[in-house]
């Protein structure tokens, strides 16, 4: 496999599970990066965490897995978490979000420039109205994002981008509506996971579909995340669409095969309130 640079900006944050009281480290960005390691790229996060005990204990196990955390800003006040519940079904539901210092962070000038020298950039979460996406794409980097982690449209452009991810769920029309739509808003390659029913790509001409990769299911968080991170890996290092797609399904039934969207060292405990 040829080791490439990768970048993943945006969002951290702390998942809280109730009733269990489970702690685990996530986010759209912080997942990606951790992902690509493990797949033995030199993977950068940047970020935001605060200077409270979730921050250190971030950083920590994002270092454990060989993730370069030079460019993550430490702030003053809180990391940011999700509140989690966990129904007898299995169902999540999400109770309350709180971005703490992810809200309003912006990379500095000299990061943008150490963002520009990577082989590709993904930007999960960010509230900077497309500014970093819109610097990056007309510096000619290869970037991509994922839409379905943010709900407000002024954030979700992907006109530039090289690859814009998203997520519809298993009706057919719905996923193929989200592919046409993104490749004319103008991204080059448009990708959809959906579910049970797998993920499809696009480039406005041809079109492909995987189905899931059978599993024993522990849970589903963060297997999005890891699809993106399958896949990319394969893709910038210049595979064909059907390998980037397995590539992707192969890493995000892998995910579900766990607790958390990556392994963690240290499992934590939330008391609550």
């Amino acid at each position: 496999m040829t080791m490439l640079r990768f970048a993943a900006v945006g969002d951290n944050c702390i998942d809280r599970f109730h009733p269990s009281g489970l702690s685990l480290i996530g986010g759209n960005a912080v997942n990606v990066a951790v992902q690509l390691a493990r797949l033995g790229h030199e993977a950068h996060y940047f970020g935001a965490v605060g200077d409270d005990a979730d921050g250190r204990r971030t950083l920590d196990e994002l270092a454990s897995h060989g993730v370069n955390i030079d460019n993550v800003q430490r702030k003053p006040g809180q990391t940011a978490f999700t509140e989690i519940d966990i129904l007898p079904s299995g169902e999540r539901i999400f109770v309350h979000e709180d971005f703490g210092v992810c809200a309003g962070y912006r990379p500095t000038a000299a990061q943008i420039e150490t963002l520009k020298s990577m082989d590709h950039v993904h930007i999960g979460w960010m509230d900077d109205q497309g500014a970093l996406r819109e610097t990056l794409c007309d510096a000619g980097v290869s970037v991509s994002q994922d839409i379905s982690v943010n709900a407000d449209a002024r954030n979700l452009a992907v006109s530039g981008v090289s690859v814009a991810f998203g997520s519809a769920g298993e009706d057919a029309s719905v996923a193929y509506a989200m592919l046409r739509r993104l490749i004319l808003e103008g991204a080059g390659l448009a990708v959809v996971t959906r579910g049970a029913k797998g993920a499809s790509v696009s480039d406005g001409v041809h079109t492909a579909t995987a189905g899931t990769e059978p599993v024993d299911v522990v849970d589903t968080t963060g297997a999005g995340d890891s699809f993106i991170a399958g896949f990319l890996s394969a893709r910038i290092a210049g595979s064909d669409w059907d390998t980037c797609l397995e590539s992707g399904r192969r890493l995000a039934a892998q995910t579900c095969g766990h607790l958390g969207g990556f392994p963690q060292h240290h499992l934590a405990q939330y008391a609550g309130d």
